[in-house]
């Protein structure tokens, strides 16, 4: 053994000098420097290769050789389809969020609702004081009345041929005008009472009894969750793997809760400003524990591969010149269990595993533990996890 190490000693001495024991210079060109580069990495493949083999040898030969067996654990190459998956960062939205607003100015009298609490729909929400229309309606009323009796009169005298055409048009008009008003005027007291327009929560008051409400301010927003939505922005380079009803994985990591579901949209328009088109997933929410704005992320299978092989990534080992290899159980010519070396190429990877494209062909049994401290086709011991 000790023999051994001085001859690996020399050769390695040797393989980093020149003829005369001088250390072998770099050139200075990059071409030169590449060049020297692959050379030496060849060298010092065969350098393990030799190695490898002297250490079996020796092993084999060696008094305590049983004493020295390394142990590992195996699992078994296995064929099957390979799902490869993205995660797009969305959120939960919901469609039916509604401010409620007056169609007629005045003071709110009333308020009978809080936040937090559940109404329906056509649920009073809040009343208005509308006297002043009342006064109007009054005094159109009045008026009114007069302009019908100024039109019957004037009509009966027309149809006996007295007075002039103008006279009975004006009369006319005046009395409709006054009754288009008063229609008006009895529509906007209509309007004192303010409905909920959905079922819902109501999420916020915005004023309160004692203010006052006009056209296009907000008194209330109501929410529905019964039915929310998940949206997400997906980047383009996507947009062939998503596709309305196909199924999505869609993790809500507050709630640690983890919910399969179609596609319901896909957009149809790219975002010029980061380039992604808008994907949403429409969810039930009976309990109302999906909250809008909620943090979701949305898986989407972007690559699938049927029948191929797969393994775990920790198996696959690279040498020194990048390329990949993984070690199998093996037989030597004695027919004791030995670790072999098998150069891979491999595909992509997710959650751990990845494809190997060329190299297996499926259920060769694969070094798992301990096939970092093997080499190749040295003797090992196959152990189980206990």
């Amino acid at each position: 053994m000790k023999n051994l190490f001085i001859a690996l000693f020399a050769a390695t001495f040797l393989f980093a000098c020149g003829p005369a024991g001088e250390k072998t210079e770099a050139p200075e060109d990059l071409a030169g420097k590449r060049t020297l580069l692959t050379e030496l990495r060849k060298q010092h493949a065969d350098l393990e290769s030799q190695i490898a083999t002297l250490e079996e040898e020796i092993s084999a030969m060696s008094p305590d050789a049983e004493q020295k067996v390394r142990a590992v654990t195996v699992d078994t190459a296995m064929r099957g389809d390979f799902m490869h998956f993205v995660e797009i960062q969305g959120s939960v939205q919901s469609d039916d969020l509604v401010n409620v607003t007056a169609e007629v100015p005045g003071i709110i009298t009333s308020m009978p609702v809080e936040e937090g609490q559940n109404v329906n729909r056509g649920q009073l929400i809040a009343k208005i004081d509308l006297e002043q229309v009342n006064k109007q309606i009054a005094e159109i009323e009045k008026s009114l009345e007069l302009a019908k009796e100024v039109f019957e009169r004037q009509e009966r005298l027309w149809n006996q041929k007295i007075g002039s055409e103008i006279q009975f048009l004006q009369a006319k008009n005046n009395k409709e005008r006054l009754e288009k008003s008063l229609e008006t005027a009895k529509f906007q007291l209509s309007k004192g009472n303010i409905y909920a327009p959905i079922s819902g929560v109501v999420e916020v008051k915005h004023l309160k009894a004692g203010e006052m409400a006009s056209p296009g301010m907000p008194i209330v927003t109501i929410l529905n969750t019964s039915k929310v939505k998940i949206v997400a922005e997906v980047p383009e380079t996507y947009l062939t793997s998503v596709k309305k009803g196909e199924k999505v994985t869609i993790d809500i990591p507050a709630l640690n809760k983890i919910i399969e579901a179609p596609v319901s949209l896909v957009g149809r328009t790219i975002n010029p400003a980061n380039r992604t088109f808008a994907v949403e997933v429409n969810l039930n929410n009976p309990t109302g524990l999906l909250k809008p704005n909620l943090l979701a992320n949305v898986k989407l299978n972007d690559y699938t591969e049927k029948n191929v092989v797969t393994v775990p990534m920790e198996m696959v080992q690279q040498e020194a010149n990048g390329q990949s290899f993984i070690f199998v159980v093996g037989q030597s010519e004695s027919g004791k269990a030995i670790a072999k070396k098998v150069l891979v190429e491999t595909g992509k990877a997710f959650e751990g595993n990845i494809i190997v494209t060329k190299g297996l062909e499926g259920k060769e049994v694969l070094i798992d533990k301990g096939a970092r401290f093997v080499s190749d086709k040295e003797q090992i011991k196959i152990e189980t996890e206990g």
